[in-house]
């Protein structure tokens, strides 16, 4: 389960429902090991491009400015006067970063901020007002039956989880659950209320069923028809237990920020983290796969456009990556075998939160002849919430290469979003067997 922190420090977890999901065209998902090479140059270009920096006036988030007290007084005014004018040390350029004025933390990339794609939290105008409204919202649901007897507290109370997602231009839509979110132990597994709404200044205004909800950035309030306040529901943040998870010993490091040696086709970004697109330089054949992601925030985005990338075990199998926060258990979503089984859990979080993937991969085997014997198997963890369940692959998923006998890298997809990658490691369970997985993060 994953642990979270609320305004009032309270801890949870995720699921949803399942639905079918059209057949998918994508281009980008009929190549899965590679993208064409104006997608490369163009996604090479954009990330030379050096990012802007925020204003730390206007990101709430950015890092706090530290003053001295300057001490003075008429003795030391008098001193510095008497000094030649030669001897005073000169002062700092205006932009040059000094303990008083630390430099600005990078703000979102420019080229992808004007196509509606933001690799870093919007600092300033709507898209910061609506970003601050994208998340989840957990508490305890006060009933307005009065019909129920006052010391039936269950009756009364119920625990109810909200996720809110921007649709874009102040347009937002949220699903309320039942027991709390998806993956938490009192997840009632059903359908949940589905609730539309725009922002109104900084408030977001949503509709659906017997209530309205009023959300903020830091607490969503639940009112029903006549107007009675029936929930106050805290923002939560929760984060996966496998963050951070250290390799184990016998584990191969093939990601930590410092070089893509381990890839055959990489590139790593400015900021020391592993871009969409990447073939490892290992022939795997069984084994266990931990990495972690951060999907971009596109808001006007939909469906297979919205954050894509995924995993393709021996380039056959497909572990989907996409941005599915806050929408229903879709059939291709994140977590989802792509093209063929959904995942148990719609276990997404929102964009731009770094995610985990934990994968445990058996390959098929194949006899003398070349014809197959055993199906390829595997389970797979999506912030440590296990959404594929030793489940049975009779052969390549979606647009997977087909199998035989004879290895193909195993690669992470680039379908032209700008998805990023770190802390990748893997245990070749051909090498290093007996190794617990997956691996908790220390939480010391």
């Amino acid at each position: 389960m994953l642990p979270s922190k609320t305004a009032a420090g309270q801890e949870n977890a995720a699921a949803a429902n399942e639905s079918p999901d059209a057949a998918q065209s994508d281009v980008a998902k009929d190549k899965p090991n590679e993208a064409s090479s104006e997608e490369q140059s163009k996604s090479a270009a954009e990330e030379k491009q050096p990012a802007k920096t925020s204003d730390p006036k206007a990101d709430g988030d950015a890092a706090k400015m530290k003053s001295g007290n300057d001490q003075t007084g008429t003795a030391a005014t008098d001193s510095k006067e008497s000094q030649p004018k030669e001897s005073q040390p000169e002062k700092a350029e205006p932009d040059t970063p000094t303990e008083e004025t630390p430099a600005p933390e990078p703000g979102p990339d420019p080229e992808w901020k004007a196509k509606g794609v933001w690799t870093l939290p919007p600092t300033d105008g709507p898209a910061a007002i609506d970003f601050s409204l994208v998340g989840e919202y957990l508490g305890e649901l006060e009933s307005s039956d009065n019909n129920q007897k006052d010391g039936d507290s269950a009756a009364k109370n119920r625990r109810l989880g909200v996720q809110i997602r921007n649709l874009g231009k102040g347009e937002f839509e949220a699903r309320a659950y039942s027991g709390g979110l998806p993956g938490q132990e009192l997840f009632e597994d059903e359908k949940p209320m589905l609730l539309f709404g725009r922002r109104s200044g900084s408030t977001l205004v949503l509709s659906g069923g017997p209530w309205a909800m009023f959300a903020g950035a830091e607490e969503c309030k639940i009112i029903d028809e006549t107007g009675t306040t029936l929930a106050k529901l805290p923002r939560v943040e929760r984060s996966s237990p496998t963050l951070g998870a250290t390799p184990p010993e016998g584990a191969m490091v093939l990601f930590d920020g410092t070089d893509t040696n381990a890839f055959a086709h990489a590139r790593m970004t400015e900021d020391k983290l592993l871009a969409q697109g990447a073939n490892i330089n290992f022939m795997l054949n069984d084994f266990d796969l931990h990495l972690e992601f951060r999907i971009p925030h596109m808001p006007a985005q939909r469906e297979q456009k919205r954050g894509n990338s995924g995993v393709y075990l021996q380039g056959r199998y497909e572990c989907q990556v996409l941005d599915s926060f806050g929408d229903a258990k879709v059939f291709n979503g994140l977590g989802a075998l792509y093209r063929h089984k959904a995942p148990k859990f719609n276990m997404a979080l929102p964009p731009l939160v770094w995610q985990t993937y934990d994968i445990h991969f058996t390959a098929a085997r194949f006899a003398a002849d070349g014809s197959k014997i055993r199906n390829a198997r595997i389970s797979s963890w999506v912030n440590g919430v296990k959404v594929q369940d030793d489940e049975e692959l009779p052969g390549p998923t979606g647009h997977g290469k087909p199998e035989s006998p004879t290895l193909l890298p195993t690669l992470i997809q680039d379908h032209g979003d700008p998805v990023r990658f770190r802390n990748i490691w893997v245990i070749d369970r051909g090498l290093s067997g007996g190794i617990e997985f997956p691996q908790m993060a220390d939480t010391k």
